[in-house]
């Protein structure tokens, strides 16, 4: 039976909305006419990210539960809640669609909630190695569970998991060739090598300042930056390196063009998010994970470790990175040998057809 009409939910971060998307594109690959309609939460970043890449989307008012208790917002929690039910049983009587998918954040919870009261066929794509909240709460009542990490026994029902990886939107893979566009878009010359610092869209203090203490020692050495701040810290990191007279460091806040920021790095610096980690794996570079420890459960530590445990890439935990982040580096951009097997190694843990094995899995619970 092809698929006609399917609602994507959730977003609230780019770890939710990118693989949403790229399962989006792969239902569309096979069914052309399939109309898809995405549900978020108002004021989240997917309600900008969604129609950008082509797609309607609707809001929920609808946000998370603040951990203290106590805080005022809660207090307005139970309305928001109830309002985005009432809200989703609307869109859903409205659109009438084959199958809904969750994807994790706010918007996940009252659509698959009514969906699947509905009898609606559901699927749940976790991307953590330790899983959210929401699709916590929903995984009993949906039909499948898609998981981007192994062993997810411990929180999900064993029988509904499947394990497909985090799905990934074409662009991130094609890197092949464009080393050179890529030094060229970043304005680097093409014979020193490339240092790419990517601390996330909201940026990460910790690395920011390794990356300070590490400059002039990489600057003698002839390494290149590409230094991606994070948009709090980008004003003040771009004004510093403008004043130390750096001329080797391209420092910006945010990167729409992945693909040649990838391509155009030797050795790459990145907090260990699930979609980064996926990403990272089939772009097969180099990298240092820095685990962000501010996250539930220590979970992006548990996500590098996939890799680390078996030498794929280096770990360095974050109260370590201000003092040793600039060794390291150093020592691996002069082993040759060291970076082809890094490499070499963590190419073999990418799965470049998730987004093929999460719309399999849709298809086989549509047709049931």
């Amino acid at each position: 039976m092809p698929l006609h009409k399917i609602m994507i939910s959730g977003g609230g971060t780019g770890g939710h909305i990118y693989p949403a998307l790229a399962i989006a594109e792969e239902i569309q690959r096979r069914y052309p006419d399939c109309e898809i309609r995405f549900v978020g939460a108002i004021g989240r970043m997917e309600m900008e990210k969604v129609p950008a890449a082509g797609y309607p989307i609707d809001g929920l008012w609808i946000t998370g539960i603040e951990r203290k208790i106590l805080s005022k917002k809660n207090l307005l929690f139970p309305f928001r809640l109830i309002s985005s039910l009432l809200k989703a049983r609307r869109l859903i009587s409205a659109f009438r669609p084959d199958a809904a998918i969750g994807v994790g954040g706010f918007a996940s919870g009252p659509l698959l909630q009514i969906a699947s009261g509905r009898h609606i066929p559901c699927l749940i794509q976790e991307q953590n190695s330790y899983p959210g909240i929401t699709n916590k709460l929903l995984a009993k009542r949906v039909d499948r569970i898609c998981t981007g990490f192994p062993g997810m026994e411990r929180w999900f029902p064993k029988e509904r998991i499947v394990h497909t990886g985090n799905p990934l939107r074409e662009t991130i893979g094609a890197i092949s060739g464009k080393a050179d566009e890529g030094r060229n878009y970043f304005g680097f010359h093409q014979k020193n090598p490339v240092v790419f610092i990517m601390g996330g869209s909201l940026g990460a203090r910790s690395i920011n300042e390794a990356v300070r203490l590490a400059l002039e020692e990489w600057s003698k050495a002839g390494v290149q930056v590409l230094w991606q701040t994070g948009k709090r810290f980008f004003d003040e990191n771009r004004s510093w390196a403008q004043a130390q007279g750096y001329t080797h460091v391209n420092v910006v806040g945010f990167i729409d063009r992945m693909d040649l920021a990838y391509a155009s790095a030797d050795v790459i610096v990145s907090r260990a998010g699930a979609m980064s980690v996926a990403e990272l794996a089939l772009v097969g570079k180099p990298v240092v994970f820095v685990p962000s420890p501010h996250v539930a459960e220590d979970h992006q530590t548990h996500n590098a470790r996939s890799l680390t445990d078996h030498r794929a890439a280096f770990l360095l935990a974050d109260p370590a990175v201000r003092d040793q982040l600039g060794e390291v580096i150093r020592d691996l951009l002069s082993d040759e040998a060291q970076q082809k097997e890094l490499s070499q190694r963590i190419k073999a843990f990418a799965r470049p057809d998730a987004a093929k094995a999460v719309v399999d899995e849709l298809e086989k619970i549509v047709n049931l």
